[in-house]
């Protein structure tokens, strides 16, 4: 194992062999103490069962003495041999010594101290008696002197009870001894049981100190290789000179600094070397004040908010930039700074600021009302015109929709369809509605908006524009009137060069009437009378005298001012109407009518004098064309047809002398004509009645010569065009 790898080794295993050694210590310490009383008890318990086993042999040799003593004693009474004297002396001395060893063995213990005594005194007193008896002995015979010596019994039930006590106290010591050992054992047995899972406790803490450590230190690789890495990209970033870094000191010297930094502030390498880049330089006289504030909160917090300021150039120029920075530990002097070059973004936003400048002078001036709304079409905010002289209250309209304010018009049906427009989130042009204005007057405003939408796709709500028509309404009204008026005046004039053929067309049911009648004279008047004939020629003078007042109906309808109204027509009897008033026109300039009428069309929805004045205003100027050629065949071919839209066309072809090409594209002006005794109106006006049902009206040549004038009308009439509009450029 490598020097490293064993240090690192002993490392990670010494802190947590520390509290298990100090436990061991501790286990150690307590054992030994423990171990230690064992020992002077396990002494005291070996001293006592020595003293007892002492005591024991004590009064077993005492007893034993005594016993020879007696044997001596009874041996010398019965022979008065003198041999048994000396022996007897001998154990005479013996029995005092033990009694006195005894006496002292048992000097400690006050029960056995005072059994001993009183075993002395009994054993003192009877050697005494002896003695006596000895001396006497000579004198009485060896059998009576043993016979008045008493026995040496209660010596020996007082050394049994001696030894009986001993035994005892033996006995208890024996077991203190056996329990001692016990708890030696025991103890021995816990310590190292503590001992083996505090050693296990600690081979796993190290072993978990280990892991730990192992990973500490892989951590620690990671983060030096991670603080590596992130060391490498911030020096690319410093290096990529995205932004301008710079460090300085707190007394204002740029230390140092990317070219990002230089190229903002214009100085170079050398200058920056040379400490000629200092921040009291760069920031120009009104901003040191806020920079001494900036580097006294630096100071305080050791990081610095981003901020805008301005730095001089070496050329004496100025830059906007925003400037950050922090101190790059406590206690030191030294910190970064991070610099954005502003001069871009300034750029932008006065390009913005003029743009919007721009906008809302074109508001201003182009338009009366900026308007925003939300998804659920709301009012979020609304700009007036300062021309406008009748605005609502500022922010009175916030929070509504459009048709929630004060309205006049439209009608419910247009707010429909309007609401469709928003709904599918659609653009819109010049919906018009109208307001009360506050005079009583109707204000009438024109809208226009876009859908907005956010970079999700998703619908946001509109934003537009609106500007007051009242004045364009009220011209129109007038415009209607002044067309009105010449639409008049020219079905009035019309009808005088039409006179011979409305006079022709009334005296014909006139003329059948009369006869009819004279024919009913004739047959009264016959006998008998035929009265059925009769009832026949009555039917006839009615049914002619119906036709004749059709044909006035007609030529009143044609000739009074009346307000425009729209109901179903057949376009067919429409035109075959048209062509009975003209007729003798046709016949007296020798013009040929025929007709290709297609069937099976729906009813349109126009105005039948309107309709009607523009007919006849084509096959009028189509039979004078022709009236003026010298030969040639001189036909008129009026055709109706359905158009691909289903709509409605009608067609009036001549074969006469054609269009001009380089005045075709002025047949409809106002006032422009080919004719001598022309007025220059006849076509505008039926160009805007066309196009105010929703039509349109055009012009060609004809094959092989002639022109051809045709117009279209649809079956269902446009409701995006008021009823009544006539185009103001169409006819003054």
């Amino acid at each position: 194992m490598p020097a490293f790898a064993r240090s690192h080794f002993s490392r990670w295993f010494a802190r947590p062999l520390i509290p298990v050694i100090a436990a061991l210590l501790t286990l150690s310490a307590a054992t030994g103490l423990l171990g230690l009383q064992s020992w002077r008890d396990g002494e005291a318990i070996n001293l006592s069962l020595e003293h007892s086993g002492q005591v024991i042999d004590t009064l077993d040799r005492l007893r034993t003495i005594i016993v020879d003593l007696e044997t001596e004693r009874s041996g010398y009474l019965l022979t008065l041999d003198p041999a048994y004297l000396k022996a007897y002396g001998v154990s005479d001395e013996s029995v005092r010594r033990e009694t006195e060893a005894l006496q002292t063995l048992v000097a400690n213990d006050p029960l056995q101290s005072f059994r001993a005594g009183h075993l002395a005194l009994i054993i003192s007193e009877k050697l005494r008696e002896i003695d006596d008896l000895v001396k006497t002995a000579a004198r009485v015979s060896g059998q009576a002197a043993q016979a008045m010596i008493r026995g040496m019994d209660d010596i020996r039930l007082q050394i049994d009870l001696l030894q009986d006590v001993e035994r005892f106290q033996l006995v208890g010591w024996e077991k203190r001894a056996g329990d001692l050992e016990r708890r030696r054992t025991r103890l021995g047995l816990a310590a190292g049981v503590i001992g083996a899972v505090l050693v296990g406790t600690a081979m796993a803490l190290a072993r978990i100190e280990a892991k730990r450590r192992r990973k500490a230190t892989e951590e620690n690789v990671q983060l030096h290789s991670d603080l590596l890495e992130r060391d490498r990209k911030i020096r690319r970033l410093v290096d990529s000179n995205i932004i301008g870094v710079m460090i300085w000191n707190l007394e204002g010297c740029i230390l140092e600094a990317n070219d990002a930094f230089l190229r903002i502030v214009g100085y170079d390498r050398e200058d920056l070397a040379a400490r000629r880049l200092h921040r009291t330089m760069l920031t120009p006289p009104e901003w040191r004040d806020l920079d001494a504030r900036n580097i006294a909160e630096l100071e305080l917090i050791g990081t610095l908010a981003p901020f805008e300021k301005e730095y001089l150039r070496k050329d004496g120029s100025r830059v906007s930039v925003l400037i950050g920075g922090a101190m790059f530990e406590e206690g030191t002097n030294q910190g970064v700074g991070f610099i954005l070059d502003l001069t871009e973004r300034k750029r932008a936003e006065e390009a913005l600021r003029q743009s919007e400048e721009r906008f809302r002078t074109l508001v201003q001036f182009s338009f009366d009302v900026y308007w925003e709304t939300d998804a659920q079409h709301r009012f979020t905010r609304q700009e007036f015109a300062e021309s406008l002289v009748d605005a609502p209250a500022a922010d009175s309209e916030i929070g509504k929709t459009r048709w929630e304010v004060p309205y006049l018009e439209p009608d419910a049906e247009a707010w429909r369809k309007h609401r469709e427009t928003l709904d599918a989130h659609l653009s819109f042009r010049d919906f018009e509605l109208a307001r009360p204005a506050r005079d009583g007057s109707k204000r009438y405003v024109s809208v226009s908006g876009l859908p907005v939408f956010d970079k999700t796709g998703r619908f946001v709500g509109y934003r537009g524009v609106g500007r007051h028509i009242t004045e364009r309404k009220r011209a129109e009204e007038a415009l209607r009137s002044a067309q009105a008026e010449l639409a008049h005046a020219n079905r009035v004039t019309m009808m005088g060069q039409l006179a011979a053929s409305i006079a022709h067309e009334v005296s014909q049911p006139i003329t059948a009437m009369v006869t009819n009648a004279e024919a009913g004279l004739s047959w009264l008047a016959a006998q008998p009378p035929n009265l059925e004939q009769v009832r026949q020629m009555f039917d006839c003078i009615v049914n002619d005298g119906l036709r004749a007042g059709d044909v006035i109906g007609r030529i009143r309808a044609l000739v009074k001012k009346a307000p425009q109204q729209r109901v179903a027509l057949e376009i067919n009897a429409v035109v075959l109407e048209v062509i009975a008033l003209t007729r003798l026109e046709a016949a007296k300039n020798g013009v040929l009518v025929r007709t290709r009428l297609a069937e099976g069309f729906p009813p349109i929805q126009a105005d039948r004098v309107q309709v009607q004045q523009v007919i006849l205003n084509l096959i009028i100027n189509a039979v004078e064309a022709m009236g003026g050629m010298g030969d040639g065949a001189r036909e008129l071919l009026i055709s109706t047809g359905r158009t691909a839209s289903n709509g409605v066309f009608v067609s009036v072809r001549d074969s006469g002398p054609g269009l001009d090409p380089r005045t075709m594209d002025r047949l409809f002006d106002p006032f422009f004509t080919t004719k001598s005794k022309g007025m220059g109106m006849g076509l505008a006006i039926c160009h805007s009645i066309i196009e105010a049902h929703g039509g349109r009206m055009w012009a060609g040549a004809n094959e092989p010569r002639g022109a051809i004038f045709q117009f279209t009308l649809p079956v269902e009439p446009d409701e995006t065009v008021p009823s009544g509009y006539v185009d103001p450029m169409s006819a003054v």
